[in-house]
């Protein structure tokens, strides 16, 4: 009996809301599958979420849709950073776009997961959010990276399209095909010092510190197609 009292005071409390009863119940398994986690309230909306917390009901973390009737998942996260609760919010949505992404992290969620990730993402983000980190899918994570790597070279570098020179947009389109110096000058009669110095000066020009952020900063000025 100890030993069971031991592993159930492991356990981390879940709240869990998904309006779609299939969906939640299907939820509710996976997390307690385990037996590291316990949903021990289920809501349909987040008002109820609030109310049960207001009652007393305390949970190590939060699992939540977005878009719900009544109280939608980022309107009870504002809620509860609003009131001070202090319990991390992981919301999980089909919904993938930028805007309820950037809503459900500034509203204080600490987490964000596409419906679409598997088992093992879902328990890794949770065992992450618990310790009081963040967590966010692959698939945002790369589109914030990309932010930042576009944001970056826009503000670093004012140069347009019109600028670079027939040879030095050849030598671009090249490296995006993945072509080595070498490579390039025979395909252009060229020598492999010219290569270089037009990709150099390229880099001066761009101030890409390699390869992959230059090649990016040509698509992203519309250079490369």
């Amino acid at each position: 009996m100890h030993c069971l009292e031991y592993a159930l005071n492991l356990m981390k409390e879940i709240v869990l809301v998904e309006d779609h009863k299939v969906v939640r119940n299907g939820i509710k398994m996976l997390l307690e599958s385990t037996n590291e986690y316990k949903v021990i309230f289920e809501a349909s909306n987040g008002q109820e979420v609030l109310d049960a917390i207001r009652n007393g009901t305390k949970p190590d973390i939060i699992v939540s849709d977005i878009n719900m009737p009544v109280l939608d998942g980022i309107a009870m996260t504002a809620a509860l950073k609003q009131e001070d609760f202090r319990i991390p919010v992981l919301i999980m949505s089909m919904m993938e776009d930028n805007a309820h992404f950037y809503q459900a992290i500034q509203a204080g969620a600490k987490g964000f997961l596409s419906k679409s990730v598997d088992s093992e993402e879902l328990f890794f983000a949770l065992s992450r959010i618990v310790k009081g980190e963040r967590y966010v899918c692959s698939l945002f994570a790369i589109r914030i990276i990309d932010e930042v790597i576009d944001a970056k070279l826009s503000s670093a570098c004012n140069i347009q399209p019109g600028e670079f020179s027939s040879r030095e947009i050849e030598i671009l389109q090249l490296i995006a095909e993945g072509l080595t110096n070498a490579e390039m000058a025979d395909k252009l009669f060229i020598s492999r010092r010219t290569v270089e110095g037009h990709r150099q000066s390229l880099i001066d020009k761009t101030g890409a510190k390699n390869t992959a952020v230059l090649i990016r900063f040509a698509y992203s000025k519309g250079i490369l197609n």
